[in-house]
């Protein structure tokens, strides 16, 4: 709930792979599209390794330093239609700097390209080759060409939109975890509306935003790099198209790192891995809580993670009453303490924010979950690429009966994020473009090269049952566990257990000889004394 290539073996080889990996169940045996795409990722992929990628300066308002190099790559808008109209992705890429300790002894050796998806649907990479500064990347930017880019639909890789970024964007907004029948149904308008919107905004070129053609588009992006086959990384959704990337190309894969699995069962895409993700929210939540009670000598929010929600209610109930600055109402402070549960590094900010306001200073809560004008417009896109993929993806419910039934049960033990993603996920009810049957993924072992799995056992965005479903669908995958942890997106964080399996795999292409598992990284810790008690008193 957000690359390379020159052909592998014969042209006939390839179409033979594609042909039948094509998405069983998607047509009947006498609809010709999926054979007609399967030809046109061929025909795509030939070009794009013909023409290759122009790398140059990039545009100022990618916001890259000069080290990063920009270019662009044409795809198919519609696979079915090769020759029609064509779309531009633009990518990023720093190359391999060579320098690097050795490492068992071996000096490190460019490897080809590195391609990173951070997920959504709606996330760009663009900012990818910029990881090679940080010491947790040093090893495999010495080795690889760190390549990013930006999907479909996503920054200006022929972008989309379903709503004014204005409207988008609107604060104070309301959160209720129990909300009215009149607030359902005003919410079911505005549903409605925005589905109808992104057709109105982005024409009908928007049903051809779907995980199958982001995949597609990856094997178009490994050969315009030159490389005969893909090494690749992608995080949360990204492992989603990754895996079907897997399915559709396994024999054009070298190495593939899949971060934070999403759950890849086709009965899960994409309306019940939204419910397992707002249960899942519901644990992390009490996680954070948890957390601040350990430290209440620091935050005075409350003893037990009990107290804590007590504490948390009555910054709710302010904000409600008296919106923060302005603009942070319930719903700017749900999606900030949202952000909590993927990621513990915000946890000591997140709490000081709540201490403060109850001491009378609302000022670093305004700073935390106040709208950022500048970035509505990216935001905004972001979201309409994320309901266009995911509708267009797999059919869900029609009729908000169900809706209203599922969450409304679910929203009784899990009441933090169950309707608030329930509202994200709704305009897909009233979708307006035509659904896809999700692809069954899977690979053998015969066809597919090992796999690496990370995943953290109480991450919320993408359920740890996630990480062991894909293990099981992709033959060959090794899954790597960071225990009793729950950030969202593992690799060069700060688990060295879980960074060393990673740079074994991308550099030498060792897995673990079965599934392991890694202790926890390292809680945060709370704000130091002095920043404490820089917070004012409580009256």
């Amino acid at each position: 709930m957000r690359a390379a290539a020159a052909l592998y073996g014969t042209a006939g080889s390839l179409v033979l792979t594609a042909l039948v990996a094509a998405p069983t169940g998607s047509a009947s045996a006498a609809d010709p599209a999926p054979y007609l795409e399967a030809h046109g990722s061929l025909l795509a992929a030939q070009r794009a390794e013909a023409a290759g990628i122009r790398f140059g300066t990039c545009p100022a308002s990618e916001g890259l330093p000069p080290s990063v190099k920009c270019g662009t790559v044409s795809v198919p808008l519609d696979y079915a239609r090769p020759y029609g109209k064509q779309i531009k992705l633009t990518v990023s890429r720093v190359k391999a700097t060579k320098k690097a300790e050795p490492r068992r002894g071996k000096a490190v050796k460019r490897q080809g390209a590195l391609v990173f998806n951070p997920g959504g649907p709606g996330g760009s990479g663009m900012y990818f080759p910029m990881a090679g500064m940080l010491p947790e990347w040093k090893r495999i930017a010495a080795a690889y060409d760190l390549v990013g880019y930006a999907p479909r639909g996503v920054g200006r890789s022929a972008p989309i939109s379903c709503q004014d970024p204005k409207r988008f964007a609107k604060a104070p907004t309301e959160a209720p975890t129990h909300p009215t029948a009149a607030y359902k149904q005003e919410r079911v308008k505005e549903a409605k509306a925005y589905a109808e919107g992104c057709v109105k905004r982005s024409g009908q070129d928007v049903r051809h935003y779907t995980s199958l053609n982001n995949a597609r588009d990856l094997d178009v992006l490994r050969a315009a790099l030159g490389e005969k086959k893909l090494t690749f990384m992608g995080a949360s959704y990204g492992t989603y198209f990754g895996a079907v990337y897997a399915s559709l190309f396994p024999t054009h894969v070298r190495r593939m790192v899949f971060d934070s699995a999403v759950n890849p069962d086709p009965e899960q895409i994409w309306y019940r891995n939204n419910l397992d993700q707002s249960a899942a929210f519901e644990r992390r939540w009490g996680d954070f809580r948890a957390w601040v009670a350990k430290h209440d000598k620091t935050y005075h929010l409350g003893k037990t993670p009990e107290a804590v929600m007590r504490s948390y209610e009555k910054v709710r109930d302010g904000v409600a009453a008296k919106p923060a600055g302005g603009k942070v109402g319930p719903g700017q402070l749900q999606s900030a303490y949202l952000q909590a549960g993927y990621y513990d590094d915000y946890w000591p900010t997140r709490a000081s924010a709540l201490s403060a306001y109850l001491k009378g200073n609302p000022k670093p809560l305004i700073e935390q979950a106040g709208p950022e004008p500048k970035a509505a417009k990216e935001q905004e896109n972001g979201n309409a690429v994320y309901t266009a993929v995911e509708c267009n993806d797999a059919a869900w419910p029609t009729d908000f009966e169900t809706w209203d039934r599922d969450n409304s049960r679910l929203a009784r033990v899990a009441p933090f994020e169950t309707w608030d993603n329930a509202w994200m996920n709704l305009p897909c009810a009233y979708w307006p473009a035509p659904r896809q049957q999700p692809l069954d993924v899977r690979a053998s072992a015969n066809l597919l090269p090992p796999t690496l799995i990370l995943a953290a056992e109480r991450d919320a965005a993408t359920p740890y049952e996630g990480a062991r479903e894909l293990n099981r669908r992709l033959g060959g995958s090794v899954l790597v566990t960071e225990r009793d942890a729950g950030t969202h997106g593992i690799a060069a964080g700060p688990n060295r257990c879980v960074n060393g399996h990673m740079e074994s795999y991308l550099l030498e292409g060792r897995v673990p000889a079965r599934p392991t598992e890694c202790a926890p990284h390292k809680e945060p810790e709370p704000l130091s004394g002095a920043r404490a008690a820089a917070l004012p008193e409580q009256h």
